[in-house]
């Protein structure tokens, strides 16, 4: 591929259509069965960070073109900008925080009805803290040959925050929205460790999230953070890539743990569209989704063999704007904390192992658990209402059509997939593991609430 809005040929979808993409009379009759995509020129939305990715690949790899589909790209200025734009049409769907989707359709922010058929990754993310902190961390830490040991818990950053507070002095985190997986997953690490990192109140019209709190975390969008840090407006952050490892480079800022150790193998962002867009168009929805699954294979095909060359399609400044060397840090499979300190991380970003890009049920329920633990849903809510909630975002009955299509085009394998026939939409636990020894049961929230000492419960409200 070579222009970023390059406009592609109208007689693609035509060759696909009559199978000269598999060669197969197979790939006719799937391709007809979904359906001609009911409208062809499209514009999606995305932020710059690493795991924008499959959107990057399927344009570049002509995944995309493939389906018919012709395709803009478009960066947003920040999360609020992109949702909205999605909102109002401006854009036909668009990479999305995990819990974008569900905080939109339950009403906290712009009430509106979002949807995902497709989950862009797993892991990704990292808490970062300027190097006074990290100075002050590192004094309690147990040290193996030289280096500490890892997971950090926050319980080392403990005195630190004390001795901010004896000054008089609040300390700062910065996390890119209220429903990212990065403020879900700094509270949790705080919180594991019996720092609390406040209540948000929306019924009595306070969104800050720093209700009795011991640390204020607040939003900065996610390519700022380095900058932010390096001013002294913040003391860390917890974002995506590349804006940990850029830190490192910059020597402004020191990733302390990753989202691999607080909380692993759970939706980071999806692709989401609003439901009316999905009515309007399904064929098309299905497209875009069989691209994307397309993507999401390549990126971790043979155990991650491509993921040099993603990390050099996605360094351009149209995409993710960050150095090669930065973005491959992550992208590679390794990760590096304190300068110098560079660790194996093989599952660091995860595009399609472990039945990444399907949109369990579970993951959407964990991010509703959260929402009511930290007062964004301020309210009790039965455990049928979690899975009810989960089933309107979440849909894994059009993802399951895609899927299906390229299985008989010949292009993925019935073993690429979960199996249809006796999945429930429920995340098996022996891929997912919680920095406190927590264990999520996706069928019982209300009890996986009560484990936790801070947090909301049973009818308690912040």
């Amino acid at each position: 591929m070579t222009g970023f809005k390059q406009a592609y040929s109208r007689n693609v979808l035509t060759r696909t259509l009559t199978g000269v993409v598999a060669g197969s009379a197979l790939t006719l009759t799937a391709a007809a069965d979904i359906g001609w995509p009911e409208k062809e020129d499209l514009t999606f939305g995305f932020i710059k960070l690493t795991d924008m990715a499959p959107l990057a690949i399927a344009y570049e790899r002509g995944y995309f073109e493939d389906e018919g589909l012709f395709v803009q790209l478009e960066a947003q200025a920040n999360w609020k900008v992109l949702i909205d734009r999605v909102i109002d049409g401006q854009l036909d769907g668009a990479h999305m925080l995990a819990g974008q989707p569900l905080g939109e359709t339950i009403g906290f922010g712009t009430e509106a009805h979002i949807i995902t058929a497709f989950t862009m990754d797993l892991n990704g993310n990292a808490c970062t803290v300027s190097p006074d902190v990290w100075e002050g961390m590192k004094a309690s830490l147990p040290m193996d040959n030289g280096k500490p040991v890892h997971p950090i818990g926050a319980e080392h950053l403990l005195p630190v925050i004390e001795s901010y507070n004896d000054r008089g002095e609040s300390f700062n985190f910065g996390m890119v929205f209220p429903v990212s997986t990065h403020n879900f997953e700094l509270r949790y690490w705080l919180a594991a460790a019996g720092i609390h990192p406040g209540y948000y109140a929306p019924q009595r019209g306070d969104t800050s999230g720093q209700r009795d709190a011991d640390v204020l975390i607040s939003v900065t969008p996610p390519p700022q953070m380095p900058a932010t840090l390096e001013a002294g407006t913040i003391n860390g952050y917890c974002v995506g890539e590349p804006w940990n490892q850029q830190a490192v480079f910059r020597d402004i800022g020191v990733p302390v743990v990753t989202d691999y150790d607080i909380r692993n193998n759970v939706a980071e962002k999806v692709f989401g569209v609003s439901n009316d867009w999905a009515e309007q168009y399904p064929n098309t929805h299905i497209r875009i989704v069989k691209a994307l699954i397309r993507a999401g294979h390549w990126l971790d095909a043979d155990n991650n063999a491509n993921r040099e060359e993603a990390a050099r399609i996605i360094s351009n400044s149209y995409y993710v704007g960050a150095d090669y060397d930065v973005i491959a840090n992550s992208m590679t499979g390794i990760f590096e904390f304190e300068k110098g300190d560079v660790r194996p991380a093989p599952d660091f970003n995860v595009f399609f192992r472990y039945h990444a890009t399907y949109p369990y049920y579970s993951d959407a329920i964990w991010y509703l658990t959260q929402m009511r633990r930290w007062g964004q849903i301020p309210e009790y809510k039965p455990d049928d209402w979690y899975m009810e909630t989960a089933q309107k975002v979440f849909r894994p009955d059009i993802y399951q059509q895609a899927a299906e299509a390229l299985i008989a085009e010949g292009l993925m394998q019935p073993e690429d997939f979960p199996n249809f026939t006796q999945e429930s939409g429920i995340r098996p636990n022996d891929h997912t593991t919680f920095i406190d020894g927590h264990v999520f049961d996706a069928t019982a929230p209300n009890e996986y609430l009560e484990q936790f000492s801070i947090g909301l419960k049973g009818s308690e409200t912040p």
